[in-house]
Order: C-alpha cells, then structure tokens, then sequence
C-alpha cells in the first residue's frame, strides 16, 4: 500500500448525490423556462393552427409524442431496473446468468415493433388521405406559383362579378395547371395577380416577401407549380407544407382559414443560392376584407394571370384527382 493510499478521499455513494443531481436539475429547468409560456406545451413545440384542417394534424402530432414518450418510459425503466436489480454489489457475480434463445422474448420484441410502426402508418395515412382529400367546388382557387426567388399568387376569381367577362379555363398562362382543376375555375373568372421579389415586403409590418390573402371561413383551393425548380410551400401556422413541382407534377390541397391574422411563411425546399430569401406573408381577413383586396388589384392594372410554370407531361395532366 502507497504511503497515501490509506488518506484518498472516498467517492460518495450514489444515494447521497443523486439528491444534489435532481436539485441541480431542478433549478435549470426553472431558470431555463421562466419565459416559458405554458400554455403552449400541449402543442409540443406546434404553432396555434390558423385553419380548420390544422388541428387533425396537430392531434397527428400529439399522439406520436405520447406513444413515444410511453415507449421511451418503459425502456428507460426496463434499463434502470436491470442496472439496479442485476448490480453487481448485490449479486456478488461479474456476469449475471445469460439468456439465449428464448423464443417467446425474441417474439415479443419482433412482434412489438412491427404493432408500434403498424399504428404509426395508420393513423399517418388515414390524416394524410383526409388533408389531401379535395372538393368538387372550392369557394376560391388560387394559383402558388414558385420561382427563384420569391412567390407570385394567382387568384383565380370572378372579380367583377360578370360570368361573361374572364375565361380562366382557355387562358394560355394557367396552362400548367391540370385539366382535373381547369374544371373548377369559376364562370368569367377574368382572375388577379400579384408576385413578389426578394425584395418585396408587407406595408403593414414590414415582413419580407409579397402577402397572400385569403378568406376566413371559406374554402381555398391551392394549386402548385413552379417555373424553374422544386420549391416547398409551407404557410407555418398550417402545420403543413406541399412540394411545388415544375413539370411532372402539380399539387393541390384545401384549407378553410379559421383566425383572422398574418402569418409567415416560406420555402422548404433548399432551391438554390436565395433559397432563404423566398419568404412570404399570408393575411387572413373577412371574406368582404377580402373581395375589396382582389378589386384593388385589379384597379392597380394587375388583372389577369402570370405564367403557371413548366409545361405538363401528359401523364401528370391527365391524372385523376382525389375529390370527396
């Protein structure tokens, strides 16, 4: 034995700093979360949804985290109650006696897993067919068309009120569009624009990107395309974001905006060198608030329609949409 062996300080046992440990830990998460709001904490880290389609999606959320966090327990606690049970201060032994070949154990963690991802798929696939379900007549259609660097908006509208004045359907810009949405636009949708650049910002507060506005309590239709590459488009308060495809293939989906509000939104698809510059605002307003906006695009000179996008390949424009 070392001359100062027999004077090295002793480790404190374990029960004597696990007190120290949870006090520490205790105190962090309180200064950590004195700004915190805790009324947002059963949304997970989610948005306030801004449209009745929101919620199925943010209940889609909730669930994922609860059948996470109660499989997470049970292996945290499987693992602890070995590290207790099997210590080796208590068994006297360095190897605990081994198992091998147990068929019903080897079942159970086959099987388990498989049940886990089996509910996962369902419920994913049962949202997911419900948000991209669409409508036979959407209130309003409006055209997203995505391009380096910014987003350009085509209301496809009946602005003036007159079903002989405006021919959506035959206008070579919405081109791109399939035959499958053609079929929607309203009668003498003579329709308004308007389109951003990196350097567009909102009047009101100032928010980079041109506005989309849109109508609560109504039914908007988005249509898709993109003039150069893919791009996402994703409105945050959505909780939900759709691929803008040039060429090959044009999405759609329906929301009905349910809180008055402008929100962001913006391009999730690294789309090249400005891929962060292409922002944009959406405004949800009164359905009057609204038909005044699309009359004062028209009265600024912007009626009609910018170009679409890509031309379609025949297989995209022929497919069949998925309507309720």
């Amino acid at each position: 034995m070392s001359a100062y062996g027999s004077n090295r300080p002793s480790r404190p046992p374990m029960r004597r700093q696990l007190p120290r440990v949870l006090v520490a830990g205790l105190i962090l998460g309180t200064a950590s979360g004195c700004s915190y709001n805790w009324e947002d904490f059963p949304r997970l880290g989610m948005p306030t949804p801004v449209t009745e389609e929101a919620p199925r999606i943010l209940s889609l959320w909730q669930g994922s985290w609860a059948a996470a966090l109660a499989t997470g327990v049970l292996v945290w606690g499987l693992i602890v109650w070995s590290v207790i049970w099997f210590r080796r201060s208590r068994t006297k032994v360095d190897i605990p006696p081994q198992t091998r070949y147990n068929m019903p154990i080897e079942a159970l963690y086959t099987v388990v897993p498989i049940i886990i991802v089996s509910v996962f798929f369902y419920f994913t696939a049962r949202d997911e067919s419900k948000l991209l379900e669409l409508s036979q007549k959407p209130a309003h259609t409006i055209g997203v068309v995505g391009y380096q660097w910014s987003w350009g908006f085509n209301y496809i509208e009946n602005v003036d009120g007159n079903a002989g004045t405006g021919n959506a359907l035959g206008d070579p810009l919405l081109g791109t569009y399939p035959d499958r949405f053609r079929q929607d636009f309203p009668a003498g949708a003579e329709g308004v624009y308007d389109a951003g650049v990196p350097g567009t910002r909102n009047p009101q507060n100032g928010n980079p990107g041109p506005t989309l506005w849109l109508p609560k309590g109504e039914k908007v239709r988005f249509i898709l395309s993109s003039r150069d590459v893919i791009h996402s488009f994703w409105v945050v308060p959505f909780l939900f974001k759709q691929d803008v495809f040039p060429g090959h293939n044009v999405n759609a989906f329906e929301v009905t905006p349910s809180r008055e509000g402008t929100y962001r939104g913006k391009c999730a698809e690294l789309c090249g060198v400005d891929h962060a510059r292409m922002l944009f605002n959406v405004k949800i307003v009164s359905p009057e608030r609204y038909q005044q906006h699309l009359k004062s695009l028209a009265a600024k000179g912007q009626s009609g329609f910018i170009p679409a996008g890509v031309e379609l390949t025949d297989p995209a424009r022929n497919a069949e949409p998925n309507k309720l």
